[in-house]
């Protein structure tokens, strides 16, 4: 019995001692880990940080086709150096083809019958010019000389009615034409394609959240960098800045300033990392930068550091509100 009471309080001083330990376990504070690369550091003594992405500088087109329908065939692929009006991708155009042999084979009756009818006015006109030529009225009644004047003006007008029929026939050959030739969808200036995203046999819809193709001028690159809303009261026109690739923090490139984007808009793009906000709102900058020695690209991510203007002495409360001398 006593040996039992003994075992119980051994047992019961280790339970607690195994307590004791997995709360100093719990308490402890794991250090933090030694980052890969050594984080980006700002250039200047007052800075403005933001993220940024590179891009084209004359930004890149989003193609989508003009109307739905089915991609038969792809003119281009990745990369592919394209001048402008040059032929991207063809939408299935055999409906519209259909349309446009049905209205080009309306347009030579009518031609014919405006041909006919001209032959009919000048009969006509000849048969008035013989009767009003005869001077004796019991040859010619003045009832014949009438009903081939109104037959002369029935036919003129009957002319213009198929003149008429013959300019719409044309204008609607015209839409079906313009109508196939859209479906044809070209590059709207020279470019570089940077993604398709669509194959031959694909249904294509307008207004699709990823774009078919993404057209981009790579020959020269520009900086669009993301400052946060608090922050952009602290950015002045012309601020110089500099930015650094991800992998690259050590190595800065300049920037040159180029404009500002006069319209705060919602943050899109994200950089990943866990405690960064996406409620949030920027003001956008766009920056220019000579390609630096090694590889860049549009689309990159980078750090942007921009040089923050000195702020302005703020007035002492007594240079605003002068005392009133005491009388």
């Amino acid at each position: 019995m006593i040996i039992f009471k003994r075992f119980s309080v051994w047992a019961a001083l280790a339970g607690v001692a195994f307590a004791a330990w997995a709360l100093m376990g719990a308490n402890k504070i794991e250090p933090m880990p030694t980052p890969i690369t050594e984080p980006p550091r700002s250039p200047y003594e007052q800075t403005v940080a933001a993220s940024g992405i590179i891009e084209a500088v004359n930004e890149n087109v989003r193609i989508a086709p003009p109307v739905a329908g089915l991609i038969t065939k792809m003119f281009v692929a990745v990369g592919d150096q394209v001048t402008a009006h040059a032929p991207l991708f063809q939408l299935d155009d055999r409906e519209l083809r259909a349309q446009l042999l049905i209205r080009d084979a309306a347009i030579p009756p009518l031609q014919a019958q405006i041909d006919e009818q001209k032959y009919r006015i000048g009969d006509l006109d000849t048969q008035l010019r013989r009767l009003k030529s005869v001077r004796d009225e019991r040859a010619v009644s003045e009832d014949d000389l009438k009903r081939t004047w109104y037959a002369l003006e029935v036919a003129k007008r009957t002319q213009q009615r198929l003149e008429a029929n013959l300019s719409q026939a044309i204008a609607q050959r015209d839409e079906a034409t313009i109508l196939l030739e859209r479906l044809t969808v070209r590059a709207p200036r020279e470019g570089t394609i940077l993604q398709v995203n669509v194959r031959a046999g694909e249904y294509a819809t307008p207004g699709a959240s990823e774009p078919l193709l993404l057209l981009g001028d790579t020959q020269r690159l520009q900086v669009r960098a993301d400052v946060d809303e608090v922050n952009a009261p602290l950015v002045a026109p012309q601020a110089p800045g500099v930015a650094s690739l991800k992998s690259m923090a050590d190595i800065k490139i300049p920037l040159t300033f180029v404009r500002i984007e006069p319209y705060v808009v919602p943050k899109k793009s994200l950089t990943g990392d866990n405690s960064e906000r996406v409620d949030t709102r920027v003001l956008q900058i766009i920056y220019r930068f000579d390609r630096p020695p090694f590889p860049v690209y549009a689309g990159q991510q980078v750090d942007v550091f921009i040089q923050r203007q000195p702020a302005a002495p703020t007035p002492h409360p007594a240079a605003t509100h002068p005392q009133e001398p005491a009388p």
